[in-house]
């Protein structure tokens, strides 16, 4: 997958179950935006409501950053739904694919 349909996001929503993520594996929200905006789209989730959803890989500092956001185009908007640092035990080496 690429990441043809990355959107400039101007404005962040954050879901709690995303906010919870981001403190307990120490990821920034320069890290989440960062990630939504330039990382690679590995999985889309076209049947999600109220908008489709993708799962974005990024790497940072050396970092993977797996984030699941929405995008309501039609304003510019960017919710993230979760975030997290995908395992090692569950992700192959790239990430991208699942053991």
């Amino acid at each position: 997958m690429d990441n043809e349909s990355a959107v400039k996001c101007e404005n962040f929503q954050y879901s709690s179950h995303a906010v919870k993520r981001m403190l307990e594996k120490q990821i920034t929200t320069f890290e989440v935006q960062q990630t939504a905006e330039l990382g690679e789209v590995i999985q889309q989730y076209e049947d999600d409501k109220p908008f489709p959803s993708e799962l974005i890989l990024n790497f940072i500092a050396y970092r993977p950053i797996h984030v699941v956001f929405a995008q309501n185009k039609s304003i510019k908007e960017c919710i993230i739904i979760t975030c997290y640092v995908p395992s090692e035990m569950i992700w192959n080496n790239d990430f991208k694919t699942k053991r």
